[in-house]
């Protein structure tokens, strides 16, 4: 993936997880990890690995947030997004 494709999809996912935290019943705290980045789809500058990682930090954080609601199999896919940000972290 190209990075203007990663900052696009880190652009989108921004504004899902800002869907969620309008929702009443999901906890604000679950993109607390995300937030502690500072890497945000307007910082070009920063490096494609850690938009990578930040991608699979609020990947994980989303999947947490759609396990508590009516979504089925969530848990895993935020199990697995834990493990692609634990490499991409490891590789910057």
């Amino acid at each position: 993936m190209h990075k203007d494709e990663l900052l696009e999809l880190h652009e989108q996912m921004v504004l899902i997880m800002e869907y969620f935290r309008d929702l009443e019943h999901v906890d604000d705290s679950l993109f607390d990890a995300y937030e502690e980045l500072s890497v945000t789809p307007d910082d070009v500058h920063m490096s494609k690995s850690e938009h990578k990682h930040a991608v699979f930090v609020l990947g994980n954080a989303l999947a947490t947030a759609m396990s508590e609601d009516e979504f089925s199999d969530a848990g895993r896919v935020g199990k697995r997004m834990q493990e692609l940000a634990e490499d991409a972290e490891s590789k910057l």
